[in-house]
């Protein structure tokens, strides 16, 4: 089983198509985002994985996600189960609560079970200074 893509995201739709097949709406894809308040704060993101399953596969694995700051110090991890018919593709979906301790980046670390890990990173900006309005 391999990793297709993984992307942070802020909504996510699926629509049927002729085929059979499926096709997956995704909104609000994030790399950074303003922090709502200064450090140390919790956000919980929404994490999108797609996964193919070669049709010689078992379609039975482990989605391991480890959350790092940029000193490479863990912030979270979490496991999974990740069950896809072989031949065919599906998707997790990963949540962590991600403390920041200072503004930057936290790199997700993805792998299904020991494999080569897909690295998304999202960082957190200053918050966004409201522009005193003028009369």
């Amino acid at each position: 089983m391999d990793i297709v893509a993984a992307l942070f995201v802020e909504n996510m739709d699926f629509r049927p198509v002729p085929g059979p097949s499926t096709r997956i709406d995704l909104l609000g894809i994030m790399f950074s985002l303003p922090a709502p308040a200064p450090p140390p704060v919790t956000l919980s993101p929404h994490m999108i994985v797609l996964v193919r399953c070669p049709p010689e596969d078992t379609g039975f694995h482990a989605l391991n996600a480890v959350f790092l700051d940029a000193e490479g110090n863990e912030v979270v991890r979490s496991k999974q189960p990740v069950q896809v018919e072989p031949g065919k593709f599906g998707y997790r979906l990963v949540k962590a609560d991600l403390t920041w301790e200072a503004y930057g980046t936290i790199n997700a670390h993805l792998a299904i079970d020991d494999g080569p890990a897909t690295i998304v990173p999202l960082t957190l900006l200053p918050p966004v200074s409201e522009s005193p309005v003028s009369e």
